[in-house]
């Protein structure tokens, strides 16, 4: 692989074509580096780069993360899954949350969010596939949570995310964003978070407005040893 800036440039290139390909708008899609295992170094690297919206998948990792790279203004997601009892921890430090797939976690991070703080925007996750032992709610309950999330305080509904099975047909992808211009008008939602490494050109072309982008940019995952 390249050097972090050269692998960020040429992410943005699939991007741009693939907006062209299904007849989207320049600049659509926006860009999450997944730096989840990946090194604070690395991150300063892709800040330098330009980049600023990080993703990680967990909360303490993260919370080391963002005490060392304090000195830099970034946008944290969290991506992973969401466990109850670490939703303060969330709702005080993250700017978003991609994994709300229960009215419990969603009420604990708006009552926990602290006073003076922006709105915490907050994707539903869905469970694409199906499958029991995977994280997120069936496409049929996504509107009764989104309703529930949207009444909170503290919280700002935007859209939906979801993590299609590898090698999901295009049709999954299409049944996500279809899902997503459902419930898009009557929520106001303007966020579909769908689409990593390996299938972002799939995801850009069924609607998806933010692309989660980890190995392409930052290579296989690694333990979180560098320093800052």
């Amino acid at each position: 692989m390249g050097s972090i800036a050269e692998n960020l440039q040429a992410v943005k290139s699939r991007i741009a074509v693939a907006e062209r390909a299904a007849g989207r708008a320049p600049g659509a899609v926006a860009l999450l580096a997944v730096s989840k295992t990946h090194p604070p170094a690395l991150i300063r690297q892709a800040f330098a780069a330009g980049q600023r919206a990080f993703g990680e998948n967990y909360v303490q990792e993260a919370l080391d993360k963002m005490a060392r790279l304090g000195d830099l203004r970034l946008e944290w997601h969290l991506v992973g899954p969401l466990q109850s009892n670490k939703t303060r921890a969330v709702a005080e430090r993250f700017d978003w949350v991609h994994t709300v797939d229960r009215e419990k976690v969603a009420r604990r991070l708006g009552e926990q969010r602290p006073a003076g703080m922006a709105p915490l925007n907050v994707l539903v996750q869905v469970n694409a596939s199906g499958e029991a032992s995977k994280s997120g709610v069936a496409p049929a309950e996504v509107a009764a949570l989104a309703a529930a999330i949207a009444a909170m305080r503290n919280l700002r509904l935007r859209g939906l995310m979801a993590i299609p099975e590898p090698g999901a047909p295009r049709s999954r992808f299409g049944e996500i964003g279809e899902l997503f211009r459902d419930l898009r008008d009557a929520f106001g939602l303007d966020t579909l978070s769908l689409g990593m490494s390996d299938d972002m050109e799939a995801a850009i072309a069924a609607g998806s407005t933010l692309v989660r982008i980890g190995t392409a940019i930052f290579g296989e995952r690694r333990k979180v040893q560098d320093a800052a």
